[in-house]
């Protein structure tokens, strides 16, 4: 008798604990039922400049070009409202190169934009991006395994992705191809088709706004030309002008380079002062070396 009143006492608990258990999983579901679903937009700027560059310049050259970031970035997040009606965005991640990671003034522009990370790999002698990939792959893999976003829309084409959809796929995240039309063929891997969740194509008329083919400078060509002193001032000016919109912290990380800049700064440079100087410094190495000179020197004063 004391047995049977001990196991139905000991039952009875045990459907306590299961009573109490079924709540707090129904207070949980109720909670997550509760929580958005979290979308982030991650973009290979290499495969966007090309592709978009082609599509409506008809150049993938991005000398040639130039981007609106932040329309194109605005209209991004807009569509993606749009696809994931019912979620909220995490952020855009923006995938570029740049010499020994320095970015780019066009670069520090995006990454001032609200919403928006840019993570920078390198850019070899060819201009070819390294190490991009990788960092997709890293930050797809650790917001999809802590369960930070439930969607990804990725911009890009390069097969090297299939890992990072694949990894992002692992924990649960759904990975959703954006493609830009391409005039003739394709401009993103098969593979890297089959892998993912879904697929979009944007074509021309969503590109065309925010991509304006730039038109080359002329000078007069009976203007005198500068004396050494007079560029190598130019240089120093312009050196003084990006210190102060560009802050110390950004220009400093050009120092261990000298006497040589990173390719993209040393063409923004040529390209401001020129139209200071309303010359053209193109093919007159020493004019070009005078400015190289001025600019230095004004960065070592305050340093």
């Amino acid at each position: 008798m004391n047995d049977d009143l001990a196991n139905a006492a000991e039952l009875a608990e045990i459907g306590a604990r299961i009573d109490r258990t079924n709540e707090l999983l129904h207070r949980m579901l109720a909670e997550v039922a509760k929580t958005p679903s979290t979308h982030a937009i991650f973009v290979d700027a290499g495969y966007l400049y090309a592709a978009a560059g082609r599509l409506a310049a008809g150049t993938e050259d991005r000398r040639a070009f130039d981007l609106d970031a932040e329309g194109l970035i605005d209209a991004l997040i807009d569509k993606a409202r749009t696809i994931f009606a019912d979620s909220r965005l995490l952020r855009v991640y923006w995938y570029d190169g740049a010499r020994r990671r320095i970015h780019t003034s066009e670069q520090q522009s995006i990454a001032e934009l609200p919403d928006v990370k840019v993570r920078l790999g390198n850019l070899n002698a060819n201009n070819q991006q390294k190490g991009v990939d990788s960092l997709i792959r890293t930050d797809l893999e650790s917001l999809a395994r802590h369960r930070a976003i439930s969607d990804a829309a990725l911009i890009g084409g390069d097969e090297d992705l299939v890992s990072a959809v694949e990894a992002a796929q692992g924990y649960g995240a759904r990975v959703h191809l954006w493609g830009i039309e391409a005039p003739d063929g394709r401009n993103q891997a098969e593979p890297l088709l089959w892998e993912v969740d879904s697929q979009r194509t944007f074509d021309l008329d969503f590109f065309k706004p925010y991509v304006t083919r730039r038109t080359a400078t002329t000078y007069d060509p009976t203007a005198p030309r500068p004396t050494r002193d007079e560029v190598r001032f130019v240089g120093a000016q312009i050196a003084a002008t990006w210190l102060v919109a560009r802050g110390r912290e950004t220009l400093v990380q050009l120092l261990p380079g000298h006497p040589y800049l990173p390719g993209s700064v040393d063409q923004e440079l040529l390209v401001e002062a020129e139209q200071l100087l309303q010359y053209s410094l193109r093919g007159q190495a020493d004019l070009r070396r005078a400015l190289r000179d001025g600019f230095w020197d004004h960065l070592h004063t305050q340093y």
